[in-house]
């Protein structure tokens, strides 16, 4: 069965099509600046040889964006499938599924009502996701569509560790509690580490750092999430590339009085402005953090390293909370673009445990690529880098739901 993964942002379309037979990728791609009046392109690359294709085009909506994607897939010249009824089903990524769905789900008229029920809840993705939704059943009518929620793998949390402090009625009439996200990426490093660890999930105690320009950490007990550093938005937890992490909600009201901004502006300089890209003044890309902290002729070198120092203390932070609650680790996992690439990050990390927990990483195989044990000689726990693979996670679901129609 060949299944069509879509992740649609708001003015972003990210796309693969898998051959779940033999779960292999055949062509991934992207349509960016969506909806903006911009410009924009569409970049497919098949995987059977044929050229890569680049389009610039204005793409008005996510409807002409599908369809620019669906044209490409079946493309004579840089096409990857003879025609559409090929694609068995699409699977799509949605940000938040509220308390409501604990697994992937089948799309029809009362999932679609839900997600944007949860709107609230999702305000920049739902509506990003449900166009994609919509403009798949448009060019695909009669494709089964399979909606994933990054929320759906945190649903096993218990009540005492997704409930806010807060009055308890707004949980009963807003749904205001934890939900966390980057679900299906904390998913498949599990299930992973798990096979690591000798293939039993019942029994484990395992941490995964998905850290990147968005990061969470989840702790995982039997296979299932009891805790994870996200909220009710992706705004909470571990300082990020652009967002500030958990601080004093009082820095908020704070900000607004003291720069006269609106909610939204404060809002969105949590969001947009923050993170170490604040702290640092040079960029939310940690890569260009790294490189101005390395280098001492800088002008930022010093806030470029205090935003680093910041960023490896809290991870270490919420390891080091997850382990007390977890009563230890078998594993802890390092994922996403700067958990699978930056040693200096693992280093740092595993370096502010190693007094408390016994765990270590091996110097040298710490600058492995891929899937690779870096677990140190004298390690109590087991240290995994392991490269993660959400649209993996996304077909297989789509698969296994198909495949009982």
């Amino acid at each position: 069965m060949k299944i069509l993964i879509i992740n649609a942002g708001s003015s972003s379309l990210k796309y693969q099509l898998m051959d779940m037979d033999t779960e292999t990728l055949i062509a991934k791609g992207i349509c960016e600046r969506i909806g903006t009046g911009e410009v924009g392109m569409l970049k497919h690359t098949p995987k059977n040889g044929k050229p890569e294709y680049m389009l610039d085009a204005v793409i008005a909506d996510h409807d002409q964006a599908i369809g620019l994607v669906l044209g490409a897939l079946v493309s004579p010249d840089h096409g990857v499938v003879s025609s559409l009824s090929e694609v068995g089903a699409v699977g799509h990524r949605v940000l938040n599924g509220g308390p409501k769905f604990e697994t992937s789900v089948l799309i029809n008229s009362d999932v679609i009502k839900s997600i944007e029920e949860f709107i609230p809840l999702g305000p920049l993705h739902n509506p990003a996701n449900l166009k994609g939704i919509e403009a798949c059943q448009k060019a695909m009518p009669g494709t089964p569509q399979v909606a994933t929620f990054d929320t759906s793998f945190h649903q096993t949390m218990p009540d005492y560790a997704y409930i806010y402090a807060i009055p308890y009625e707004y949980y009963e009439k807003y749904n205001i509690r934890r939900y966390g996200f980057h679900g299906t990426s904390h998913r498949y490093v599990s299930e992973e580490a798990v096979r690591l660890l000798g293939g039993r999930a019942a029994g484990t105690k395992i941490i995964t750092c998905h850290c990147g320009n968005g990061s969470s950490i989840a702790a995982l007990r039997d296979g299932r999430c009891v805790d994870t550093s996200m909220g009710l938005t992706p705004l909470e937890g571990v300082p990020m590339g652009t967002r500030s992490g958990s601080i004093d909600p009082a820095i908020a009201e704070f900000l607004a009085n003291s720069e006269g901004l609106t909610r939204k502006e404060t809002y969105d300089i949590l969001n947009k402005k923050s993170g170490v890209l604040g702290v640092s003044g040079v960029s939310s890309d940690f890569r260009s953090i790294e490189a101005a902290a390395a280098d001492a002729a800088h002008p930022l070198q010093r806030r470029a390293q205090l935003a680093l120092d910041i960023f490896y203390y809290d991870v270490a932070k919420y390891v080091a909370a997850y382990a007390g609650i977890l009563g230890g680790a078998d594993a802890i996992v390092f994922t996403a673009g700067l958990g699978e690439n930056s040693p200096e990050l693992r280093e740092a990390v595993i370096g502010k445990l190693s007094a408390a927990f016994g765990v270590y990483v091996d110097p040298q195989k710490n600058f492995t690529r891929g899937t690779v044990d870096i677990t140190g000689d004298a390690s109590k726990t087991k240290v995994f880098v392991i490269p993660t693979n959400e649209e993996l996670v996304i077909a297989r679901d789509t698969k296994e739901i198909v495949e009982k129609l």
